[in-house]
Parts: C-alpha cells; sequence; structure tokens
C-alpha cells in the first residue's frame, strides 16, 4: 500500500466516524471541517510511523544502542534510517558507502561506494512535504546500481547535507576527483 492509498483510507475511516459520532458540527464551516479531518489524518500517518520505529527499535535481534556510531564493519555510521511506513527497507549512509537493506524474512543487500557517487538530488511534493519526507536520487558510476532512489525519507535535506559531504570526504580521503570535459 502506498502512503497515498493509506492517507485515503485514513482520511475515509476519519469522515465515517465523524458521520457515526452524532456530534453537532454544524457550527463549523466546510473548510475549517476538512482541515480538521486532514490533520486527524496526517497525525494517524505521523502516529504509526513512529510506533513502526519503536517496533523496530525493540527488536531483541537488533543491536542498536545510541552511542554506537560504528557498524559491523568498523565504518563510522552518518545516518541510519527507513522510508515512510515501511517495515522492509532500511538505509545505512557510513563514511565509505551507502547501504540498502530489504526484506523481512529473507535480505537483500545493495551496496553503492561513496566514491563512486556521481550526483545527488533531493525532491518533494506537497504531500510530502506535509509529513516532512521526500526522495534522494543517486547516481553512480557503480554498474549494478546506476541510479538509486532512498524513497520517503524523513528530513530529505539534511539527509542530502549527510549524504553530500559523506562523498565530498570520501573523495578527499582517497584522492579522487572527477573532471569534466567541455
Amino acid at each position: 500500500m502506498t502512503i497515498k492509498e493509506a492517507q485515503a483510507r485514513i482520511k475515509a475511516r476519519v469522515w465515517q466516524s465523524v458521520a457515526q459520532a452524532d456530534l453537532d458540527l454544524s457550527a463549523l464551516d466546510k473548510t475549517t471541517l476538512e482541515s480538521f479531518v486532514d490533520l486527524v489524518t496526517e497525525s494517524a500517518l505521523l502516529e504509526i510511523d513512529s510506533e513502526l520505529d519503536a517496533s523496530l527499535l525493540s527488536d531483541p535481534k537488533e543491536k542498536v544502542s545510541d552511542d554506537e556510531d560504528d557498524d559491523e564493519f568498523g565504518e563510522e555510521v552518518l545516518w541510519r534510517g527507513r522510508p515512510f511506513l515501511s517495515l522492509v527497507l532500511d538505509y545505512t549512509i557510513t563514511d565509505e558507502r551507502i547501504k540498502i537493506t530489504s526484506g523481512l524474512l529473507g535480505k537483500a543487500h545493495e551496496n553503492v561506494e561513496l566514491i563512486r557517487v556521481q550526483d545527488i538530488d533531493h525532491s518533494q511534493t506537497f504531500g510530502e512535504r506535509v509529513l516532512k519526507i521526500g526522495d534522494i536520487t543517486i547516481r553512480s558510476h557503480d554498474p549494478s546500481h546506476p541510479e538509486i532512489v532512498l524513497r520517503n525519507v524523513q528530513d530529505p535535506t539534511g539527509v542530502y547535507e549527510i549524504l553530500r559531504r559523506a562523498v565530498l570526504n570520501a573523495r578527499k580521503r582517497h584522492n579522487f576527483s572527477y573532471r569534466e570535459e567541455m
């Protein structure tokens, strides 16, 4: 189910609950009532997402602590997150690479080395701006993953900046640079 579908289903459920509640809402104009339902819908989505975060972090198999800055390979973890309302995807940005892990029971892993990243963009639709999420598109020289998209990331501007700085630092650390021909 996409975010828009979930949003539409929750909004329909809120309207249904309002209709069945025997409340006198005649004093409210249509715009105010619609704004209220939209606010309740967005709040419900955010609460569901925070509950998913809490349930994923309380997984006993997951070793996550606040002071843990390195992953199991000794790389410094710069950012870790997941798409909004997702249980099956996990994104990690380290000082060496971008790791994407997918799957609920079985796991698939994709890695892109930071020195192979050519370009990074981020975008948000109006609905995503309301939810403070967005997409980050990464183009690389990696033949198996020339373009990857980190979808529905919370605080996409902040994650974009973390990723941009990590790419620049990796290039500097490895004395790597691109030359553009005109």
